[in-house]
């Protein structure tokens, strides 16, 4: 089977699809001097918008893990993600806390979902 690369660098892709799977590489907030619900909503957005780029959509997402910096914010990231969510379509999903890439990023998610 082919393997597809999607915006490929020297270090990732940020799209890799394979036999009707998608795989997206991790993605953070837009602004990480943002709360933990607003780094939540804009990196929700871009996985949003990669997903469209790569042929699905969150409704064919397929499983999702969530690394956020302190289980303290997984009460409220969890509000933007439940809002998120469409109804009936949620993924298997793991959430852990880790530490993040750079200091002020407090939540980062890698998704991986079925073409449309």
């Amino acid at each position: 089977m082919m393997i597809e690369r999607i915006e490929t660098g020297a270090r990732m892709s940020r799209i890799v699809k394979h036999n009707g799977t998608i795989y997206l590489c991790g993605q953070v907030c837009a602004d990480a001097e943002q709360g933990i619900k607003e780094q939540t909503q804009t990196m929700l957005d871009k996985v949003e918008a990669l997903l469209e780029k790569a042929g699905s959509d969150k409704e064919h997402m397929l499983s999702a893990t969530i690394y956020i910096k302190d289980m303290a914010y997984f009460k409220e990231m969890n509000e933007v993600w439940d809002a998120w969510v469409p109804d009936g379509h949620a993924p298997a999903r793991a959430c852990v806390e880790a530490s993040m890439a750079r200091e002020a990023l407090l939540v980062e998610i890698s998704v991986v979902a079925a073409e449309k």
